[in-house]
C-alpha cells in the first residue's frame, strides 16, 4: 500500500506530538558525529578487570559524553556508566508545519537574517548553536551515507519513506524510560533479553539545537545493527534503550571521538552508541514487534 505524507502524518502525528515535549533547544547529544553525526564522547570497558584503569584514563571526560561501546560489550551482566539526558518540557521547541518551515530560510548564508528574525545577538550562545546546526546540516556526507535535516514532520517522514521504500510502511523506535528519575548519569547493568531488531534498512534522526524543531536524519549503505537493551541503574532506574552498532567504520575520520575513548582505529572494530529518548529510528513496518520496545 502506498503511504502519502498525509497518511503517514495521520498515523504517527499523535506519537510525534508527545515526543515534542521531550525536546530541548540545546541537546546534550547533538547529532551522531561530524562524519556520522556523533559530536559527543563515551566510554565503556569490555573487561571488568580493566575497568578501574579505563575510567581513570577518561576521568576528565564530561559524564554527559559517555555513550560509546562495541558489540562485544552487548552482553547480559555488562556494567557501564551511561548518560541519559533529562529533557525540560518547558523549553521544548516544536516541529513547525511544513508550509511555515518552508517559508523561513534554513541556510548558513542567511544566518544574519535568521538571527534578526529570532532576536538573537550575533555573539550569543543561541547564535553559536544555530550556526553549528546549519553548518552540520550543510556538510558533505561520508561515503555511503545519505543525510537530510528535517525542519517539519512532513519532510522527516518523506525522507524516511524515500530510504525505506515508497510502498512500505515503517515503525518508529526510541529509547524508553520505564521509571521516573532525576538522575541522568550512573552505572547501568545490562539485563536479560537483549534483542537484535531486524533492520535491513534504517534511518536515524537526531535532535538539533535550533529555535524550532530540527532533526538531523541520515542513513548508510554500510551494515548496521539495532538492539533493544534492557538496563537497570544503580538506583533502580529501568531503561529500555536503543543501541545502534556501525559495523564498518573505515570511512570515519581518525579524529572521531569514539576511536579515542575506545582506543581503536577506523575500520578495526564496530562502534555502537546509546540513543537518547528524543532521538528516533525508522525501520520497515513489516518487522516483528518486540515487547517492551517503544515502537509505532
Amino acid at each position: 500500500m502506498h503511504y502519502s505524507a498525509t497518511n503517514m502524518a495521520q498515523n504517527v502525528l499523535p506519537w510525534i506530538l508527545l515526543l515534542h515535549f521531550l525536546l530541548i533547544m540545546c541537546s546534550s547529544y547533538g547529532i551522531i558525529g561530524r562524519e556520522l553525526g556523533m559530536n559527543h564522547h563515551g566510554t565503556i570497558t569490555s573487561n571488568d578487570d580493566h575497568k578501574h584503569d579505563h575510567h581513570h584514563h577518561h576521568h576528565d571526560i564530561d559524564p554527559s559524553l559517555m555513550v560509546f561501546l562495541t558489540m562485544k560489550d552487548l552482553k547480559v551482566g555488562q556494567r557501564m556508566p551511561i548518560y541519559f539526558p533529562k529533557r525540560d518540557p518547558s523549553t521544548s521547541p516544536k516541529l513547525w508545519p511544513k508550509q511555515e518551515a518552508d517559508s523561513v530560510p534554513f541556510s548558513l548564508e542567511k544566518l544574519p537574517q535568521l538571527l534578526q528574525l529570532f532576536g538573537f545577538a550575533r555573539d550569543s550562545a543561541q547564535a553559536k548553536a544555530m550556526e553549528d546546526t546549519l553548518r552540520e546540516c550543510e556538510s558533505k556526507p561520508i561515503k555511503g551515507e545519505v543525510k537530510f535535516c528535517a525542519t517539519s514532520l512532513d519532510s522527516m517522514l518523506d525522507f524516511a519513506q524515500s530510504i525505506l521504500g515508497k510502498d512500505s510502511g515503517f515503525r518508529v523506535l526510541s529509547t524508553s524510560h520505564k521509571t521516573k528519575s532525576s538522575v541522568s548519569f550512573q552505572n547501568y547493568t545490562m539485563l536479560e533479553d537483549i534483542k537484535e531488531m531486524e533492520a535491513p534498512k534504517m534511518v536515524a534522526c537526531h535532535t538539533m539545537p535550533y529555535p524550532y524543531g530540527v532533526f538531523y536524519c541520515h542513513s548508510q549503505t554500510t551494515l548496521n545493527k539495532v538492539y533493544s537493551v534492557p538496563l537497570e541503574g544503580e538506583n533502580g532506574d529501568k531503561v529500555e534503550a536503543i543501541v545502534v552498532c556501525h559495523l564498518d567504520t573505515s570511512q570515519w575520520g581518525s579524529s572521531h571521538p569514539s576511536f579515542q575513548v575506545l582506543a581503536v582505529k577506523p575500520g578495526t572494530t564496530s562502534v555502537c552508541h546509546f540513543f537518547p529518548a528524543d532521538n528516533l529510528i525508522f525501520v520497515p513496518k513489516v518487522l516483528q514487534s518486540h515487547a517492551g520496545f517503544s515502537a509505532m
